[in-house]
């Protein structure tokens, strides 16, 4: 896609020593990015798909997939240009010189961040936990959020080394769902002709259109690496490798279950299930207990909690180091080198957001938050072209981010009106309370 781009220029905030230890490897990067996007979504998510597709379920997670990759083009360029925590933040600042613009950004990602996180805790708390001890919901889903800070506040580095295991378990029963599939296809069952079949009446590249949609937001979760760059170790190296192999192999590993359900299940009891996947593997006979299934699905979900809460509380330090949020908190401990404040204060907000208990259509309109942080991230790199740094970095394809930008229009178009609205009064909030900080921060200098 690209290749390393030498410039001349210094950027003088670039060169000032880390206040993060760079304890991030390529492996644990790959790991960290492949264990965010492969989340718990992906063991509902063949149900809604066949519903818009039928039995093609790898047409609309191929497409997204190919979607994902543009905007990831452009975080390669941007994240081994300028590697400072903060992300799309510190990007939106650099190209627009505009404090609300680069402010909102990083606010988009906060809200995108605390909301999944709480999400995600409840999940835990429910039905999945339920199998196993009946517990209440919301004093749980906080009490597994102090869990989750303490890990954060521990260190990246045992942060990640949860992960490592959390990712594997999970990638495990994807695989277990392929592999059972396999033997059963082997066996003489299943029915291969399903995987080209469209819903009756429907338009197959319309059908497959509307489920890319969906897919897509099973491939978010790659952004929020681009907030741990100051703790990788080479990162104009390292990131985009680990980035880009991660989208692939959760692209082929979602088309490979997708071909597998199809081949296993009819896209009627697909879409009529709420766990299609325990589904799929029951109808292969593979005699696996309905409890693993559960367990594993824990396990993803507070692995994506884990990694939601990293990236939020490195946004909240990255914008604090610049001066868009009180530099209060971008307090690190001595010993630790993590940002103590600002994981006390995303866990606390997150925290908030679960005793709101119904949090469904502020989870729709996070996906509509990030998008607008993928269209500042395209439009960035175009605008920074002409910025240089002293060091080599990944340059993408200029076509790239121009398609990065018109394909998240194109997902833009497909949110309700009810998502609009809400979406706009979260970045309404935002604004007052960026105005009321800038007050507060010329009140002392004007006394």
């Amino acid at each position: 896609m690209s290749t390393p781009a030498p410039t001349s220029a210094p950027a003088p905030s670039d060169s000032s020593p880390s206040k993060l230890k760079q304890a991030i490897t390529g492996p644990l990067l790959y790991l960290f990015i492949l264990g965010d996007v492969l989340g718990a979504g992906i063991y509902a998510l063949m149900g809604t798909l066949s519903a818009e597709v039928g039995g093609a379920l790898w047409a609309p997670l191929l497409l997204a997939l190919l979607l994902a990759l543009l905007t990831a083009g452009s975080y390669a360029e941007l994240v081994t240009k300028y590697p400072k925590a903060g992300g799309a933040a510190i990007f939106a600042e650099r190209a627009f010189r505009q404090p609300i613009i680069s402010f909102l950004v990083g606010f988009s990602m906060l809200a995108a961040g605390v909301t999944s996180a709480a999400g995600l805790s409840l999940a835990f708390a429910g039905d999945y936990l339920g199998t196993f001890i009946d517990l209440p919901p919301v004093p749980t889903a906080i009490a597994f959020l102090a869990l989750v800070a303490c890990l954060n506040a521990r260190g990246i580095s045992e942060s990640l080394k949860g992960n490592v295991v959390m990712t594997v378990i999970e990638v495990s029963g994807l695989v277990v769902v392929i592999a059972v599939v396999a033997m059963m296809l082997g066996g003489g069952g299943g029915d291969v002709s399903r995987i080209g079949e469209f819903p009756v009446d429907a338009n197959p590249a319309i059908a497959t259109l509307g489920a890319a949609i969906i897919a897509y937001y099973s491939f978010v979760g790659f952004e929020t690496s681009a907030n741990i760059a100051e703790e990788v170790r080479d990162p104009s190296r390292v990131y985009p490798r680990a980035l880009f192999a991660s989208l692939i192999t959760a692209g082929v590993v979602y088309v490979l279950v997708g071909l597998a359900s199809s081949i296993a299940l009819p896209a009627s009891e697909l879409s009529d299930s709420t766990g299609p996947l325990l589904d799929v593997v029951s109808a292969s006979g593979a005699g696996i207990p309905e409890w693993v299934f559960s367990l594993i699905a824990l396990v993803a979900v507070a692995n994506g909690a884990l990694l939601t809460m990293i990236m939020a509380s490195r946004v909240t330090f990255g914008m604090a180091e610049q001066g868009l949020l009180p530099r209060a908190l971008g307090a690190v401990l001595p010993r630790r080198k993590t940002p103590w404040a600002a994981i006390l204060v995303t866990t606390a907000v997150a925290m908030g957001l679960t005793l709101i208990g119904d949090i469904g259509t502020l989870a729709e309109t996070v996906v509509l938050l990030l998008l607008f942080v993928f269209i500042s991230t395209n439009v960035a790199v175009l605008v920074l072209r002409r910025d240089e740094v002293e060091h080599e970095h990944f340059r993408v394809w200029t076509a790239v981010p121009v398609l990065g930008v018109a394909s998240c229009v194109l997902l833009l178009t497909q949110q309700s009106g009810q998502v609009w609205l809400f979406g706009g009064i979260l970045l309404a909030a935002g604004a007052v309370l960026f105005f009321v900080a800038r007050l507060r921060s010329k009140a002392p200098a004007a006394r």
